[in-house]
């Protein structure tokens, strides 16, 4: 549904990243710490909200051993969840409102809110049917 360049700049990447390609390559190479700080920070107001769901992805001893770039699992995860989010804000067409779709649960995903469906790619694919639905006007 979006493009490269939503998911890219949640991430961090900015302009370096232009195309689903490049952000293969970013994905594959591992993205870099901040990358997770920035999806946090953009899913959670609150600061400590953002902190604990950053663990949650990534687990607090692993993310301390890690220097500048996560693994390509971890990217992955991160890149997956950024996705999610980008389809919500270009659904919903508000990033307040779209922050708030993904943290509340939804029927469609058994009761679960987006992000904790999002953490899988099945998941995250449930989640992109339920905004297809939401964007054409149908119920979800």
């Amino acid at each position: 549904m979006v493009t490269a360049q939503p998911i890219a700049e949640i991430l961090g990447l900015g302009a370096e990243v232009r195309s689903m390609q490049e952000l293969d390559i970013a994905v594959t190479a591992g993205l870099p710490k901040r990358s997770l700080v920035l999806l946090s920070s953009r899913l959670y107001c609150d600061d400590r909200a953002a902190s604990a769901f950053k663990f949650q992805v990534i687990p607090p001893a692993t993310w301390k051993r890690r220097t500048k770039r996560l693994s390509q699992q971890e990217s992955e995860r991160i890149e997956r969840l950024a996705r999610a989010l980008a389809d919500a804000e270009y659904v919903l067409d508000d990033r307040d409102e779209a922050r708030q779709w993904m943290s509340a649960p939804h029927s469609e995903l058994n009761g679960k809110t987006p992000i904790e469906a999002a953490r899988t790619e099945i998941g995250a694919r449930r989640v992109e049917a339920v905004l297809n639905k939401l964007f054409f006007g149908l119920p979800a």
